[in-house]
C-alpha cells in the first residue's frame, strides 16, 4: 500500500507541486476555442507548434493577435512578406484548424425523427435547465392533439431537432466553403439558437400569444419570440452559464446578442427602419456572416431549420406524408453573394422541390393546424381560460404574484406557466373556477361548440374586433324564409374564425426571394421566376377563410344556425358553402352566382348533380330562369 501511494505522495511534495504544473504548462496554453483572446505571444506559440516557426517573427512583428486570425487572408500573408502560394494555403489550413476544433465529445440522443442526434456539451448545459425542462411540458401542437391522437410530441423534442438541424446546415456550409470563415464560436451560437428559438411558447402553444393574449390583454402587442429573449436571459443568468459560455469560447456579449437576433431580428427597438437602412442593423456578427441569420428563422424567404424539423416531426405524428426532404436540401446548400451581401443559395433544380416544401406547409395548414374542431377546441380552451385568468395565481420573481396572463412579464412566473394549467382548472374544486371547469369538461366529453360551414370573399377583407362583432350580429338577424321559426338566436351564439392560409409570406411567392446557382457557375447568384418552372403552380399565394361556428348544439337550434349562415353569406356576397345545397336547398338558386354553372365547371355533369339535390318544388324551375 505505501508503495502505491508514493507517486501521489511525490506530487504533493512542496518542490514537485510547483515544478509539475511548469512541466504542464509547456503543453498547456489557453484552449484553442480560446484562440480570440490569445496575445501576439499565445499566437506565435501556436505557430510553432503547427511546424511554423518560421513566419513567428512575421507574426509578431505586425502584432497579430488570436481574434485577428480568423480574418487573415492570403492578401493579408502576402502583405506581411508569405510570398509564396504554398506558404500561405499552408498556414491558413492550419489556422482554420481553430474554429473546426471540438474540445469535448458530444452527447447523444435518439430522435425518432433525425435518428442518433449528438449535441455539443454546452447545449447539454442549456437543455438540463428548469426553463429549457418546462418545454417538456407544452404540447407543439396545442388543441389539435384533441383531434389527431399522435400529436402529442412537445415544444422540448422540436428544440433539440432545431438546434440539432441548425448544426447540420452551418456545419455544411463550412465543409463546402471553407473560406467563408466559419468559426467554431459562430457554429455553437447558431445552435444555441436553434435550441432556444421556442423558449418563449406559452400553455398549447401557438393558442396562448395568438388567441388567448390578444383576448386577455389588447392593449398589448405580445408573441412568443419576445418571450423567448426574456426567457433565454433568466435561463443564463439564473443558471450562472456565462462563465460556462466562456469557457466553451463564446465571447461575451457579443455572442449573447448573436444569439437573439437569429431568434427574433435585430435588437434595436426601431428594427423595422434599420432592416430598410443601407446600414448594417445586427450587432452580433458582422455584415460578412449575414448567412447566419438564414439558418434559425430565415426572415428572407422562410427556408429555415425551424421548419425542417416541424415539417418532418408534425407529418410523423399527424400521419400525414411529408413531401420535403431536408437532406437534399443540406447537399445543395452554399453561400452566394447577392446585392453586396451573402445569402444560403441553392441549385436551379432544387426550385421544384422548395414549392413542394411550401405547398407541404399549406397542407399542414389546411388537414391539421387549422383544422375545425382543433380550433373550436382552442376557441373553448381561450375562453376557460379567460374566464379563470384572475382567479389563477403563479408566484414570482420577489413573491409577486401573477395571474395566467400577466405571467407573461415575469420569467420566473412563466416558468411554471404550462399545459398543466388545464389539468389544474379541470381538477379544481373552487367555485370562482366553474365556468372555466364547465367549458374544459365538455371538451373532455365532445360537447364541442359546431362548425356552420366556412366561405370565402371575393377580395381579402380587413379585420379587426369590431368587424367580427358586427358580422355575429348580422349572423343572428340574418333570418332565412324557412326553417324553425320557433328558435332565437343571439349574436353571442356564433363565432366567427378568420383563417389566412398562405406559402408563408402573405400574398408572395417566396421562391422570389431566392436565389439559385447554376452547376456551371456555383458563385454566382440568380433568381428563378415562377413562370420558368411550370404553369400548374398557383396563381395565388394566400387565401382567407371565414368560418363560422354555433354555441347551441341541439338539433333545433344548429339547424336553423345552418340557414342563418347560407342567408348571411348570400346577404355578404360570399362564396357558396360546401353544403349549402343541402344546408338550404330553398336558398342557393335564389343567387345567379351561386349556380354551379356559373362558377366555371359548367357542363353536364354539373346541371345532373344539381338535380339530384332538388328536394323542394319550384326549385329546378328557378334554377332554369337562373340560368337562362
Amino acid at each position: 500500500m505505501e508503495n502505491r501511494k508514493r507517486p501521489f505522495e511525490q506530487l504533493l511534495c512542496p518542490g514537485d507541486s510547483f515544478r509539475t504544473p511548469e512541466k504542464r504548462q509547456s503543453a498547456v496554453r489557453l484552449p484553442d476555442s480560446d484562440y480570440t483572446r490569445w496575445g501576439v505571444e499565445e499566437t506565435c506559440r501556436y505557430l510553432r507548434r503547427e511546424g511554423l516557426q518560421e513566419w513567428e517573427d512575421k507574426f509578431r512583428a505586425q502584432k497579430i493577435t488570436g481574434v485577428s486570425l480568423r480574418y487573415l487572408t492570403d492578401a493579408h500573408l502576402e502583405k506581411i512578406g508569405v510570398e509564396c502560394l504554398g506558404d500561405q494555403l499552408q498556414i491558413l489550413h492550419h489556422l482554420r484548424k481553430l474554429w473546426q476544433l471540438e474540445a469535448e465529445p458530444n452527447k447523444v440522443f435518439n430522435d425518432p425523427i433525425h435518428g442518433h442526434v449528438e449535441l455539443h456539451p454546452l447545449l447539454i448545459k442549456i437543455i438540463d435547465t428548469p426553463q429549457f425542462q418546462r418545454l417538456r411540458n407544452l404540447k407543439q401542437l396545442g388543441g389539435t392533439y384533441f383531434v389527431f391522437p399522435g400529436a402529442s410530441h412537445n415544444r422540448f423534442e422540436h428544440s433539440i431537432g432545431v438546434g440539432y438541424l441548425a448544426g447540420r446546415l452551418v456545419q455544411a456550409l463550412n465543409e463546402r466553403q471553407p473560406e467563408l470563415l466559419i468559426s467554431r464560436r459562430d457554429i455553437l451560437c447558431v445552435q444555441i439558437a436553434g435550441l432556444c428559438h421556442d423558449l418563449g411558447h406559452g400553455p398549447f402553444s401557438h393558442m396562448f400569444d395568438g388567441m388567448f393574449i390578444p383576448r386577455s390583454r389588447p392593449g398589448i402587442t405580445w408573441k412568443h419570440e419576445i418571450a423567448s429573449l426574456a426567457m433565454f436571459d433568466y435561463l443564463v443568468n439564473d443558471n450562472g452559464l456565462k462563465p460556462v459560455m466562456e469557457q466553451h469560447g463564446l465571447v461575451l456579449p457579443e455572442d449573447l446578442d448573436f444569439i437573439k437576433e437569429q431568434i427574433a431580428g435585430p435588437l434595436d427597438t426601431n428594427a423595422d427602419q434599420c432592416q430598410k437602412s443601407p446600414q448594417w442593423a445586427y450587432k452580433g456578427r458582422p455584415e460578412d456572416k449575414s448567412f447566419l441569420y438564414e439558418i434559425v428563422a430565415n426572415k428572407r424567404n422562410g427556408i429555415d431549420v425551424d421548419k425542417w424539423d416541424y415539417f418532418a416531426r408534425d407529418c410523423y405524428h399527424l400521419g400525414i406524408q411529408n413531401n420535403f426532404d431536408y437532406r437534399r436540401f443540406l447537399k445543395f446548400a452554399r453561400v452566394c453573394e447577392v446585392d453586396g451581401q451573402k445569402h444560403i443559395c441553392t441549385r436551379d433544380k432544387e426550385v421544384g422541390n422548395l414549392y413542394d416544401m411550401f405547398h407541404t406547409r399549406n397542407c399542414l395548414h389546411r388537414r391539421a393546424y387549422q383544422h375545425k374542431v382543433g380550433n373550436i377546441i382552442e376557441t373553448m380552451i381561450t375562453e376557460a381560460f379567460l374566464k379563470a385568468d384572475k382567479h389563477i395565481q403563479i408566484e414570482g420573481s420577489g413573491g409577486k404574484m401573477f395571474t395566467l396572463s400577466t405571467a407573461i412579464d415575469d420569467m420566473e412566473a412563466y416558468t411554471k406557466l404550462t399545459d398543466h394549467v388545464f389539468e389544474q382548472i379541470l381538477n379544481s374544486s373552487s367555485p370562482e373556477l366553474a365556468e372555466s371547469r364547465q367549458i374544459l369538461r365538455n371538451i373532455i366529453c365532445r360537447r364541442l361548440y359546431k362548425c356552420l360551414g366556412q366561405t370565402h370573399a371575393d377580395k381579402p377583407i380587413s379585420v379587426n374586433k369590431e368587424v367580427i362583432h358586427r358580422w355575429e350580429a348580422a349572423l343572428a338577424e340574418s333570418t332565412p324564409q324557412s326553417g324553425p321559426q320557433d328558435v332565437t338566436l343571439e349574436p353571442e351564439d356564433f363565432i366567427v374564425n378568420i383563417i389566412v392560409l398562405d406559402y408563408g409570406m402573405k400574398e408572395k411567392d417566396p421562391i422570389n426571394n431566392v436565389r439559385f446557382y447554376c452547376k456551371d457557375d456555383p458563385t454566382t447568384a440568380i433568381q428563378i421566376r415562377k413562370n420558368q418552372v411550370s404553369k400548374l403552380l398557383p396563381e395565388q399565394f394566400a387565401e382567407q377563410v371565414i368560418r363560422v361556428y354555433c354555441k347551441k348544439t341541439d338539433d333545433r337550434s344548429l339547424e336553423a344556425a345552418k340557414k342563418h349562415f347560407v342567408q348571411w353569406c348570400m346577404d355578404m356576397n360570399f362564396s357558396k358553402p360546401q353544403d349549402g345545397d343541402i344546408i338550404a336547398p330553398e336558398l342557393t338558386p335564389l343567387k345567379a352566382s351561386w349556380s354551379n354553372n356559373n362558377e366555371g365547371e359548367g357542363g353536364e355533369g354539373s346541371s345532373s348533380r344539381d338535380g339530384c339535390c332538388v328536394s323542394v318544388n319550384g326549385r329546378k324551375k328557378a334554377k332554369t330562369q337562373l340560368n337562362f
